[in-house]
């Protein structure tokens, strides 16, 4: 599986970004899909998940209430749509899927998101 996340950019704070990882190689349809960040200096953190029927999803608490994760299976693609962004959001975003048969994880490279205050 190869991810491919893009969608990051310069925005003030207030704003909004979606930002998209779309998977090639396989159908993640099965796959559980997450979003990481790790900020400078910092360790990558969880942000968001959504489970293969998206039908569950999880957010981090930083995060809730203002970013929200979907999928789109027939586009093999799961988003995370951020509004009310903070300067606090600032981070490189990784994608991740997770194999629901082995475990096995696939990470995207990253989509730079800056919010400027």
């Amino acid at each position: 599986v190869q991810l491919q996340a893009s969608g990051g950019g310069l925005v003030q704070a207030g704003g909004s970004l979606r930002l998209s990882c779309a998977a090639s190689g396989r159908t993640v349809s099965m796959y559980v899909m997450g979003w990481f960040r790790q900020a400078p200096g910092n360790e990558r953190e969880f942000v968001a998940a959504i489970s293969w029927s998206g039908g569950s999803t999880l957010h981090a608490d930083s995060v809730k209430g203002r970013f929200t994760i979907s999928r789109d299976d027939a586009k093999n693609t799961v988003y995370l749509q951020m509004n009310s962004l903070e300067p606090e959001d600032t981070a490189v975003y990784y994608c991740l899927a997770t194999s629901p048969a082995s475990g096995r994880e696939y990470w995207g490279q990253g989509t730079l998101v800056t919010v400027s205050s």
